[in-house]
């Protein structure tokens, strides 16, 4: 059978069409995509990765011509119109100059009730609108929260509290071991890394969202990034890290260290609230009654304004 001129013609199209896709899916997926991940070691993602390319090579052998061309284009006005440094010189991001007006949402606020009050209730509609209002903030400090309504009966709350969860928590593994990794390899006398690994794990870890083994293993590489950030400048240590790291060492039963970190927050934070309640609350789970009276006796001597749950425990201890 002898082909018309034009199905020569077509056959062709469609040959050299195949040969540019190949082509561009071999370039992309074995060129690009290495010196794009060289070029971006920190990022977490490529915006242009194998997948992508795969997927433009399929669509150019559905749309013959008319894909490769598009693409070529497209790439084109990035490479001459869209890709230059913007000039920021006169941009002032000083938020003190800005005073934004943000309009309260009465009705949202209104029909706002804590997940704990409508898990208690059973409360369906509320537990939704409760979620739906956590994944719309700040679910930093919500977590702890969240977590209680996995046993919800409501299935579409727990199934939001378990996505939430699981994406929060997969996201501080990830910058944990990433600031762990980076704070082992800087130098003597940084402690960038330290400081802000710390910060990033206090929120975390005080809301008690992970489970025990993995808890104490958090806990563990946070108690070794403040004897770090001690040995090279403990006075960037403040009270609270103190505090949370006693607390989340007490949490995992590992008393000794406890009182190894009490003792360091006495000798730097001697006039703290937290150099007392630290202590009698270690003294009170290890139950040793002397040091504990000791302590308390010594707190209520000294001249630190005691908040009102110490004031309770005090009036409960005396």
């Amino acid at each position: 059978m002898t082909l018309t001129r034009e199905e020569h013609l077509f056959f062709v199209m469609l040959l050299i069409n195949l040969i540019v896709a190949a082509v561009y899916l071999f370039c992309g997926m074995f060129i690009a995509v290495p010196i794009q991940k060289k070029k971006n070691e920190e990022a977490e993602y490529l915006y242009d990765g194998r997948k992508t390319y795969l997927i433009r090579f399929i669509i150019m052998l559905l749309c013959p011509v008319v894909a490769p061309v598009f693409f070529f284009v497209t790439h084109l006005l990035y490479l001459t119109i869209f890709r230059f440094q913007v000039n920021l010189e006169d941009v002032i991001f000083d938020k003190s100059r800005v005073k934004t007006q943000v309009k309260a949402n009465e009705e949202r606020e209104r029909n706002v009730i804590p997940v704990e009050d409508a898990l208690a209730v059973s409360d369906e509609k509320s537990l939704r609108t409760a979620m739906m209002n956590i994944i719309k903030g700040d679910m930093k400090e919500s977590l702890s929260s969240v977590a209680l309504a996995l046993s919800a009966e409501d299935s579409e709350s727990a199934h939001y509290a378990a996505s939430i969860l699981s994406n929060r928590l997969n996201e501080f593994r990830i910058n944990v071991h990433k600031l762990y990794s980076e704070m082992q390899e800087e130098e003597r006398e940084d402690t960038e890394y330290e400081v802000a690994l710390i910060a990033y794990m206090d929120d975390i870890l005080g809301q008690r969202v992970f489970m025990e083994l993995e808890q104490n293993r958090f806990t563990h590489m946070m108690e070794e990034a403040v004897e770090l950030l001690y040995e090279k400048n403990a006075s960037r240590i403040t009270s609270e890290w103190y505090e949370s790291l006693c607390m989340r060492l007490l949490e995992s039963g590992d008393y000794d260290k406890v009182e190894k970190w009490c003792q360091r927050l006495e000798e730097q934070y001697p006039d703290e609230l937290c150099t007392y309640t630290c202590k009698l609350k270690l003294y009170f789970t290890v139950k040793n009654r002397g040091a504990f009276f000791q302590t308390l006796g010594a707190l209520k001597n000294s001249n630190i304004v005691i908040d009102s749950d110490t004031l309770e425990m005090i009036r409960t201890f005396s």
